[in-house]
């Protein structure tokens, strides 16, 4: 009779292990890095460990000085399209933007807006959330 409280007793340590590992927040995020090019500007693109919530995310521009930076982040598979938030100074030639509050995990589409000397462009860049 022993036998049976044992087996039952690892799966449920097994299923808790599994469940907290799936659960975890941020458990597979990855810093990115991503580059584009567009018009006259040369945009980079990063994310420390993207996730659920609140994010910062960094943008380096090269060329004409952009007078206004926003990044607007979109989930085109649910219709999720979230206002824009501007970016603010980070140095010469970078801008960050805070508080980018991501809803849910999956696959979004960060598009940094740029209006400056050189005009007005638009890059977008995938960005995947555990």
């Amino acid at each position: 009779m022993k036998r049976p409280t044992v087996l039952i007793a690892a799966v449920a340590v097994v299923a808790a292990g599994l469940l907290t590992w799936l659960l975890w927040p941020g458990g597979g995020a990855k810093p990115t890095t991503q580059q584009a090019v567009s018009g006259p500007y040369t945009v980079q693109f990063s994310a420390d460990r993207p996730r659920i919530g609140g994010n910062t995310f960094a943008v380096a521009v090269t060329g004409p000085a952009p007078e206004a930076v926003t990044v607007a982040p979109v989930m085109a598979q649910m219709g999720h399209a979230l206002a824009p938030v501007p970016a603010g100074p980070d140095g010469p030639g970078r801008v960050r933007a805070a508080g980018v509050g991501l809803p849910m995990a999956g696959q979004w589409e960060i598009t940094v807006s740029l209006r400056g000397p050189g005009g007005a462009a638009q890059v977008v860049f995938p960005l995947l959330v555990n």
